[in-house]
């Protein structure tokens, strides 16, 4: 009788050590939420709109051809924390016969700018350019100029400009913008304390 007594027993013991319960604690209450840092949120068709307002642009080769980039269709990139951007490409000039479509793609991470408010691209990187109806040679010779295009095109392009009252709260609690996430909506800007000079 008293080997059936002792299995349960012992049984229970390894559980109650997990739980606390072999400690003599008494089960406690969850402690209440912390209060949420501010965050303020950015939505993938807010980034679209404000990147679209720069666009259509034009890039000319001098005595060659002329560029023109149409409005980019942005991606949220969340594994990389950066944006994707992928525009219409329409190639006409002197050195062709007529014109031309094709894309071009590019990366970028973002950075945030005090003096005005901002949320700006940088870091791009050029990922490709592709014109179909082109002969190999030109798109290779044109791909020689994507990097450069692509930092005309669109390094520290604004995507988005905050308002001082978005920053009311923030201001009151001695923080400022901090980090930048992707997320698959848009993005989430953080906010750190400010410098001691700053408060």
């Amino acid at each position: 009788m008293r080997r059936r007594t002792l299995l349960p027993l012992a049984l229970y013991l390894p559980l109650s050590q997990l739980t606390g319960a072999a400690s003599g604690d008494a089960p406690t209450e969850p402690e209440e939420d912390a209060p949420a840092l501010p965050r303020y949120k950015i939505s993938a068709a807010q980034l679209q709109r404000a990147v679209a307002e720069r666009f259509p642009l034009r890039y000319p080769v001098p005595g060659v051809l002329n560029m023109d980039l149409q409005a980019p269709h942005l991606r949220m990139l969340p594994a990389q924390n950066s944006l994707g951007a992928e525009m219409l490409v329409d190639v006409a000039g002197p050195a062709l016969r007529t014109s031309h479509q094709g894309t071009l793609a590019v990366e970028f991470a973002l950075r945030y700018e005090a003096s005005d408010l901002t949320v700006r691209a940088h870091q791009l990187r050029f990922k490709r350019l592709t014109m179909p109806s082109l002969q190999p040679g030109v798109v290779a010779l044109l791909n020689g100029y994507g990097p450069a295009l692509t930092e005309r095109a669109l390094l520290e392009v604004v995507v988005h400009q905050l308002q001082p009252q978005d920053l009311a709260l923030p201001n009151g609690l001695g923080m400022r913008p901090g980090t930048i996430t992707v997320t698959d909506a848009g993005l989430v800007i953080g906010f750190v304390p400010k410098p001691l000079g700053q408060q």
